[in-house]
């Protein structure tokens, strides 16, 4: 009678209830995510399966989708245009990627060796915060080759004018110059986040074994950096080849196409030659070009491993 006492007592206690208890966690899940899970249905799923169906299509907007096979990936295969506006996409995104990295890193060392101010990192934020309208309008008006300040300010100190936005060679440099000076803070506190990850040891032993700033940025900070830079550099290379408000705003494509860029000659494709299938098309195309590159970043930067391990 002890004995079998003893082992009621030592027997751990199993709750009856464990399995329903768990299934109603599980339905309760199920229901906090169905919001999300429609959106994602019907903003993303539906929207990609659409627009798989119209590439195959000939639809002008206005009367009935025609399949018509893969016609309109052969079309995409020799069009010029499609080709050049893909190559100034990515002229646009290596001139993005060397202004915004470079200048990412120098703001981010400086705020995390020199000061931590919020002040200053909620500054260099504000302008990722302008729309991208508006930040197009703004310079816009100041590139602007007649009334523009920065050209009144080059006439003053006796340089030619510029028509920044209206010149062939440099309307591309121009819209990624603008577009830098948008986004480059929001890299920074990125790359800056990514710092503060560092250990403070690793800098204190690199201090007493003597390196200098520029070393201990070169040998310990930018390598320790590997899978934030990975991060920042997937994102940038899918926001440059996204580009279009811009564009649309500052140079509408010109001049003669120098910055019809890929995103908006399928919108003109689109809605103002309705040629919906064949945008479709380029569209899909965009896509699985973005899904190589990120694959091949993501390999490359090897971004799943850390140094700090």
């Amino acid at each position: 009678m002890t004995a079998t006492l003893t082992r009621a007592k030592a027997a751990p206690f199993k709750p009856a209830f464990k399995h329903s208890a768990e299934g109603g966690q599980g339905r309760h899940a199920v229901l906090f995510l169905l919001p999300a899970l429609i959106g994602f249905a019907a903003f993303y799923i539906y929207p990609s399966v659409r627009g798989l169906w119209l590439s195959v299509t000939d639809w002008n907007l206005l009367s009935e989708p025609e399949f018509v096979g893969l016609d309109n990936y052969a079309e995409l295969a020799t069009d010029p245009l499609f080709w050049k506006a893909l190559l100034l996409t990515a002229y646009n995104t290596v001139l993005n990627l060397v202004g915004q990295i470079t200048l990412a890193l120098l703001l981010a060392a400086l705020m995390h060796r020199l000061t931590k101010s919020v002040v200053l990192r909620a500054t260099l934020l504000l302008p990722w915060l302008v729309p991208n309208v508006a930040t197009a309008l703004l310079w816009l008006w100041l590139l602007d080759a007649n009334l523009g300040f920065v050209n009144q300010l080059m006439n003053a100190m006796g340089l030619p004018t510029h028509g920044f936005f209206n010149a062939p060679a440099e309307a591309m440099p121009s819209v990624a110059a603008v577009t830098t000076w948008a986004s480059v803070g929001y890299v920074a506190l990125l790359l800056y986040a990514g710092m503060l990850q560092i250990p403070a040891s690793v800098y204190e032993a690199a201090a007493m074994d003597g390196a200098g700033e520029v070393r201990t940025f070169f040998r310990i900070t930018l390598p320790l950096l590997r899978p934030v830079l990975a991060l920042v550099l997937v994102v940038s290379v899918i926001g440059c080849f996204q580009i279009f408000d811009t564009i649309a705003v500052a140079t509408r494509g010109g001049p003669v196409n120098a910055t019809k860029v890929i995103y908006y000659y399928i919108y003109q494709e689109a809605f103002t030659h309705f040629r919906m299938g064949y945008a479709a098309a380029m569209a899909l195309s965009l896509v699985a070009i973005l899904g190589v590159l990120t694959f091949v970043q993501m390999r490359l930067m090897r971004a799943s491993d850390s140094d700090l391990g």
